[in-house]
């Protein structure tokens, strides 16, 4: 049986599918910080072109736009490694004394319930004595030997930590002449829907980026300025790292939480001043879970709250964390693609077609 023009063409469209999904997933390691270069640059272009606009050279611009980028990511860097440096030292200062002060509460309360219960200090003072002091030399050694186990695999990250922003930057400089020889392997009878599609993409992306944007500054003055009324000498840092962490859905929220706990347990050393701050921190995530992603990017792509809700989850669960990273921006293409098929079905045959009259029986 020969098969027909459209089954070749269709069966021609799924072996261009198969090999470049398998291209994909062998070239996967290579093609990783092109993409994520790729997508600096599509986030980054918008930044560029107002400069552009305003008489700024497109090679200056976007150096200024990487720059700023690569400055953001240094200050929120420099912003938790000295909450982190300053807090391990106290930690195995201070966490013997509160463990005694546990133990004085603890052991008589166990006691009356007939219960010999008590926590050994001198194990975990000399645990944390072993863990932030005294043995720099074995971790030292340790780390230079994974290094060496895994010396292509660091040589590879930090390779693609300097390949990214230099990738993003000479996509900067030939965004638009990309995008139009792009535009040129659309067959001319499709560029008019394609390029419909591609607008309306792009407008659903914007917005969300600028949701997020406005999601992790808002997090950000709240966390900082709640755990400063708590009493967090550290608040600043803390806060403003969670509020931008938040990008990362619950691992940013999740180190925010442990830093801020860590830090109230060594300043405050009491259970009121840890419930405090777990208590800012439980407000946030439900004003950010019901509130603030749902309204401010749910409604911006035009996700309903459970679609949000349920594509954290659904990305989440297909691609681990990077699903959980694209969880958003994927569901606001596919919602683009979706609409489009919606508005089609509306207007074909199968939807407007009349129902059939029954025959009349004539007998």
């Amino acid at each position: 049986m020969p098969l027909t023009s459209h089954q070749i063409r269709a069966l021609l469209w799924a072996a261009i599918a198969v090999v470049i999904w398998l291209l994909f997933t062998l070239l996967a390691p290579v093609l990783m910080p092109f993409l994520l270069a790729a997508v600096l640059a599509y986030a980054l272009h918008p930044l560029v072109e107002r400069l552009r606009a305003k008489g700024v050279p497109r090679w200056l611009g976007a150096g200024m736009a990487i720059s700023l980028l690569m400055l953001v990511l240094l200050a929120v860097f420099l912003l938790i490694v000295p909450v982190i440096t300053k807090q391990v030292p106290l930690l195995r200062e201070q966490v013997p004394d509160l463990l005694n002060r546990l133990n004085a509460w603890l052991t008589p309360l166990a006691g009356r319930l007939g219960v010999s219960l008590s926590v050994d200090v001198g194990l975990v003072r000399e645990w944390l004595t072993r863990l932030v002091s005294g043995h720099e030399g074995e971790i030292l050694d340790h780390l230079l030997s994974s290094l060496r186990i895994g010396g292509s695999a660091l040589a590879a990250v930090v390779g693609n930590l300097f390949l990214m922003p230099i990738v993003a930057y000479y996509l900067l400089l030939d965004w638009n002449n990309l995008v139009e020889r792009t535009k040129t392997l659309i067959p001319p009878r499709w560029r008019t829907s394609v390029q419909g599609f591609l607008d309306e993409t792009d407008e659903v992306l914007g917005q969300y980026l600028r949701g997020q944007l406005l999601v992790m500054g808002l997090l950000a003055v709240f966390y900082a300025v709640a755990l400063a009324l708590v009493g967090l000498n550290l608040a600043l840092p803390i806060g403003v790292f969670t509020g931008l962490a938040v990008f990362v859905p619950y691992l940013g929220f999740g180190v925010g939480l442990v830093l801020a706990l860590l830090a109230a347990l060594l300043e405050f050393q009491t259970v009121l001043g840890v419930a405090l701050v777990a208590a800012v921190y439980g407000v946030g995530q439900v004003v950010e879970s019901l509130y603030l992603t749902p309204r401010l990017l749910g409604e911006r792509i035009g996700l309903h709250p459970i679609a949000v809700i349920f594509a954290l989850l659904a990305f989440g669960h297909l691609f681990g964390f990077v699903g959980v990273l694209i969880a958003l921006p994927a569901s606001a293409v596919l919602l683009v693609a979706i609409r489009r098929l919606r508005q089609r079905y509306l207007a074909s045959a199968l939807y407007l077609e009349a129902p059939r009259a029954a025959p009349e029986n004539t007998a």
